[in-house]
């Protein structure tokens, strides 16, 4: 398990985002094609990640607010030749499926995503990420705002929805 500090924004300037990065000195993972399959949970939200780059089980609890927010996630990476998508499809129902493009950049311990999410357009996440739970939320919050104000996102871009919400709404 797992604490991330995160927002989520729509955006129309990856190209100014990305260029910030660079002069940050962040670590470019890759451009990854994913397809999120969100499954019926009781609790918080249930999603196997198919990926090029990233092949995870993702359970996470989180409120739906704007701005930084808290985010308790536990991973489990999986093997995208394994039946695990078929068990959970069986056994708990798909919920909705996000499919997007994503670009992955890091700066030490913050992630950052640039996406691109079929029918519903550009975004950017920031994810300030305590992996050992030793950083602590208060630095985790400076982290994500910092990055807030640099990018220069406004609070009228920030969304406190998951993807699988807002495709849920255009239902």
């Amino acid at each position: 398990m797992h604490l991330n500090i995160e927002i989520k924004a729509h955006c129309d300037n990856a190209d100014e985002i990305r260029s910030i990065l660079q002069q940050k000195g962040a670590e470019f993972k890759g451009t990854d094609h994913q397809i999120d399959t969100y499954f019926n949970c009781t609790h918080g939200r249930l999603k196997l990640r198919e990926g090029n780059i990233e092949n995870a089980l993702i359970h996470y609890q989180r409120e739906n607010t704007e701005g930084p927010k808290r985010s308790d996630v536990i991973l489990y990476k999986s093997d995208p030749e394994s039946s695990l998508k078929k068990l959970l499809e069986a056994s708990l129902g798909i919920l909705t499926v996000v499919d997007k493009q994503r670009e992955i950049y890091f700066v030490e311990n913050v992630k950052f995503h640039l996406d691109t999410v079929k029918s519903l357009g550009s975004f950017v996440e920031i994810e300030a990420i305590d992996y050992a739970l030793d950083i602590g939320e208060f630095k985790l919050m400076q982290q994500c705002n910092q990055y807030i104000d640099l990018f220069k996102i406004s609070n009228e871009d920030l969304i406190a929805d998951s993807y699988s919400d807002l495709m849920l709404n255009l239902v």
